[in-house]
């Protein structure tokens, strides 16, 4: 048995330096530039706050801790998309190993999560939801190891509350893994009627809070520019009374389009669709929990509110749903089938890259096709006709300040769009494509 687990554990290994080389390699590659959501983070992490116009701070931190070691060098931040991804793969692997003690079937549902295009081809751009996903997958963990066990450790409180902190300062998102699992909790406090109620549980809220204060005053500062922005993204308002039925069943029509070809890889598995609910197993019951109440609240959060969810939200939600579908057919899991699946799943590894360099070699209009280097070298050269000291700051959109932010060799400080107090107070600035740089 050591050796088995050995060699699955080696599979699986070779399986993540795979995922991580090849989706390293292929955007560094074939795309000239960063992607928008990159070039933000990088953007905002040259002045790091506690939030930012747009998003909460994890990913500009993220972003600017990679800077600072490697600099200006487009894979690097590639490399560090994977790494998020990755980490989430461990440990979803290591908590499907606690629910189906099978070594095979745990690396099963990870190798399923490579036929969910969230977890492959959306994954070279470093941005807030591929932030969420390792933290998302570690307080799934660790939520399962206080649930599963009558001896509630300090740790796993402190880490939980630690990672979902991180995890909501990523996205605010985030929260609908947070609420599913307080329900799951509620619930099991009610069905196992405990009459003695264990404050370590509260170690995780007050460790949360703590970590939230910072950002809570920055969003006081800032008159909620964060959240007034997400409620923007959701199209509230501009709703109308069709939304509350067109918006939910268009969410609904989109993620069964995007899991099409993991139920494929799930049927190539099972000899029959037959399966139990039993409420009563405690597996099933967390396992429900953490992966179809976080769908149901966003559903509801659309239909109650006629908002428009936004598909690449829901990156986070499906980490788990590989180690549910295996769980309720794991008595139908037929593995004198795993040649289809294997050759399946190398299809789908191989096809998304393949896809993806496609599009950003033959597709010219795209943000990665953006000069940005070019354009910062032209910059660079008309200040230093007229200046020769370094460039200090720059002001304008993220897409184009954030690059300029990026490729100059003094890397300004992005200073918002462009404001004339910083302007009036600099004796040095020039203005180019709506673009402003200067010295302090």
């Amino acid at each position: 048995m050591n050796a088995l687990n050995r060699n699955i554990n080696n599979i699986f290994f070779i399986f993540a330096l795979s995922h991580l080389i090849i989706w390293t390699l292929v955007p560094s590659l074939t795309n000239k530039n960063l992607p928008l959501d990159t070039i933000e983070a990088l953007a905002w992490g040259g002045n790091l706050d506690w939030g930012f116009n747009k998003h909460p701070p994890m990913s500009a931190f993220f972003s600017e801790i990679f800077y600072q070691i490697f600099g200006p060098q487009d894979w690097v931040y590639y490399l560090l998309s994977q790494i998020f991804v990755l980490l989430a793969f461990y440990y979803v692997f290591k908590f499907s190993y606690e629910i189906l003690a099978n070594i095979k079937l745990s690396l099963i549902s990870v190798l399923l999560l490579e036929s969910i295009y969230f977890y492959n081809f959306t994954t070279p751009e470093f941005n807030v939801n591929v932030c969420q996903l390792p933290f998302w997958s570690l307080v799934v963990y660790y939520s399962w190891k206080i649930y599963e066990t009558k001896e509630i450790k300090f740790l796993d409180c402190f880490l939980i509350g630690l990672f979902a902190a991180i995890g909501f300062l990523s996205k605010y998102l985030f929260i609908y893994l947070l609420v599913s699992i307080d329900l799951l909790f509620i619930y099991s406090i009610f069905i196992k009627k405990i009459k003695k109620f264990d404050f370590k549980y509260l170690i995780s809220i007050e460790v949360f809070i703590v970590l939230m204060i910072p950002h809570l005053i920055w969003l006081y500062n800032n008159e909620f520019i964060t959240v007034t922005y997400a409620l923007k993204r959701t199209g509230l308002e501009e709703s109308g009374a069709a939304s509350y039925l067109l918006y939910p069943f268009i969410f609904l029509f989109k993620q069964i389009g995007i899991l099409v070809p993991f139920f494929f890889l799930v049927w190539l598995l099972i000899k029959k669709i037959k399966f139990k609910f039993n409420l009563k197993d405690k597996k099933l019951v967390f396992l429900l929990f953490v992966n179809i109440v976080p769908i149901l609240l966003i559903f509801i959060t659309s239909a109650f509110t006629g908002s428009n969810i936004r598909t690449m939200w829901m990156t986070p939600f499906y980490l788990f749903f590989g180690v549910l579908f295996v769980y309720l057919f794991q008595s139908q899991i037929d593995l004198k089938k795993i040649k289809s699946f294997l050759y399946s799943f190398l299809f789908l590894f191989f096809l998304s890259p393949v896809i993806y360099s496609y599009i950003s070699i033959t597709q010219t209009e795209k943000r990665t096709d953006y000069l940005g280097k070019e354009v910062a070298v032209k910059v660079q050269l008309s200040w230093d006709q007229n200046f020769d000291k370094d460039i200090e700051f720059v002001t304008g959109d993220e897409w184009k300040a954030g690059n300029l932010s990026y490729h100059l060799k003094s890397r300004p400080k992005w200073e918002g769009f462009t404001n004339n107090k910083i302007l009036n107070n600099s004796s040095q600035f020039i203005c180019v494509d709506d673009v402003c740089l200067g010295r302090y």
